[in-house]
């Protein structure tokens, strides 16, 4: 894994840390904290040296095979992955994981610390030439990333050197345990330092949402074929480490896939979801609220006066101000909530998994009235405008199953349609926010249960019924 962030410019909500990575930019504790991971790393490196030189520890002729054989294989890697490997970095999500831990990992478990690190040197170093370099890394943020690698594969030697039994190679089950415990350390070390950097440098960032947001689960996937690497060289032959290759091409690919697939749900200005994907994820969380006995509900909220902000300080002010109010709204509801923008400065959010005993209205205007004070309270730093302040948002609100959303349908396919339910969901609540916006704007209006049909919406309509999905 690296700290390694390239999303669009203006998702910077998402933009743990700023695109240059300029050092002078970080704030004092991330500054702190890399520089001490930094060093830390080049002292381990001094003592693997002096004592390799203290204990004159010349290394075997199968050591200098295995280390040269590793940086090859993972150098022929990167190249047959080019291509994928720059677009995945593009398109990374909070932070990047890459699958050159397969042979660090596996130089780890196989190597003297000394000869891992130089495993590590050696494979960073063509990374940044051949995809960091072009992707725009500066190469502090690449030195900061194979820092965290050496101490990484450090610790999983120290795992290995303490735990392994010296009289026994053969696979067994000590062996598994070995590897196992081994995983765990370099995948805490590696994950604990990046993490930590991405967290301080933006203040009120959630850390389980970093953590999740970098691939955990694909940073294991690769740890684990380092693991099988290493037992197969251990009690084979170095050369079957070309096995490999072609599994974490093809596993490279299908990440890769799943990437964009999230990249065409996103919003490029402010990274929540955009209509259409808001609108089907919105329909499939109404239909297992429906299924579960659950209750749900939405929230349509429109920034006040959004020309009037774009009229005296720009559109990249604008802009600012967007991202910011995206950040309240992800900060102030829970993961599984759907947080959504249907175009200029409208935002939705899909409350789901209520308890039906709860007053599900009360507990949604809960969630709205805390957005709006923060909103209320937001002074935006912006690039071009100095400090953007005075803003307000209208918040309606309406809620399942008294305003519908208990029998989304389901389109061909087995996927979620359109939807009656969503649809129902959100004319109930942009009434409710044209209530909000008629009575003085800066408010939060919450649409009462309707008692009967209500017919005035069978046809297009200007506000309350005219939603601008979109737009």
């Amino acid at each position: 894994m690296t700290s390694h962030q390239a999303l669009p410019r203006h998702a910077r909500h998402r933009r743990w840390l700023p695109r240059s990575w300029s050092l002078r930019a970080l704030p004092t504790p991330a500054l702190v904290l890399v520089l001490a991971v930094e060093a830390v790393a080049l002292a381990q490196i001094a003592t693997d040296v002096s004592h390799t030189v203290r204990h004159a520890l010349v290394p075997v002729r199968e050591e200098l095979v295995l280390t040269g054989l590793l940086i090859l294989v993972a150098a022929v890697h990167t190249e047959l992955s080019l291509s994928a490997e720059r677009l995945r970095r593009r398109i990374a999500e909070t932070r990047f994981v890459n699958m050159t831990s397969v042979w660090t990992f596996a130089g780890a478990l196989l190597l003297p610390p000394l000869a891992a690190t130089a495993v590590v040197v050696g494979v960073y170093l063509h990374l940044y030439l051949r995809v960091s370099r072009d992707a725009g890394v500066p190469p502090h943020r690449h030195v900061f990333s194979t820092a965290t690698m050496v101490l990484a594969v450090h610790a999983a030697a120290a795992v290995r050197l303490f735990t392994a039994d010296p009289a026994s190679t053969a696979i067994s089950p000590h062996v598994a345990g070995v590897v196992l415990g081994a995983l765990v350390a370099f995948t805490l070390v590696n994950t604990l330092l990046v993490v930590s950097v991405l967290r301080l440098t933006r203040p009120g960032s959630r850390f389980l949402r970093i953590l999740l947001g970098g691939e955990i689960l694909l940073e294991l996937a690769t740890l684990s074929l380092g693991g099988l690497v290493a037992v197969i060289i251990g009690n084979t032959t170095p050369w079957l480490v070309l096995l490999a290759v072609l599994p974490l091409l093809v596993l490279e690919q299908t990440t890769l896939v799943r990437q964009l697939e999230a990249q065409v749900d996103t919003d490029a200005k402010t990274g929540l979801l955009n209509p259409a994907a808001w609108r089907r994820r919105t329909g499939q969380l109404l239909e297992r609220s429906h299924r579960s006995g659950r209750a749900a509900a939405v929230l349509i909220l429109d920034l006040d006066h959004f020309k009037a902000i774009n009229d005296r300080h720009g559109h990249l002010a604008g802009d600012d101000v967007l991202q910011a109010v995206s950040r309240v709204l992800t900060e102030e509801v829970r993961d599984r909530d759907l947080v959504g923008r249907f175009g200029g400065e409208e935002f939705v959010v899909a409350l789901g998994g209520l308890r039906p005993d709860d007053v599900v209205s009360g507990r949604a205007r809960e969630v709205a009235e805390r957005v709006r004070r923060r909103v209320e309270s937001l002074a935006v730093d912006t690039g071009t405008a100095g400090r953007v302040g005075a803003l307000s948002v209208s918040v309606g609100v309406a809620a399942s199953p008294d305003h519908g959303g208990a029998g989304a349908e389901t389109g061909a396919g087995g996927g979620i349609g359109a939807g009656v339910g969503v649809d129902e969901l959100l004319a109930a609540a942009d009434t409710a926010l044209y209530e909000a916006k008629r009575g003085g704007r800066n408010r939060v209006r919450v649409r009462p249960p309707a008692t009967g049909p209500d017919t005035r919406c069978a046809e297009p309509a200007t506000p309350p019924c005219g939603l601008r999905f979109g737009t």
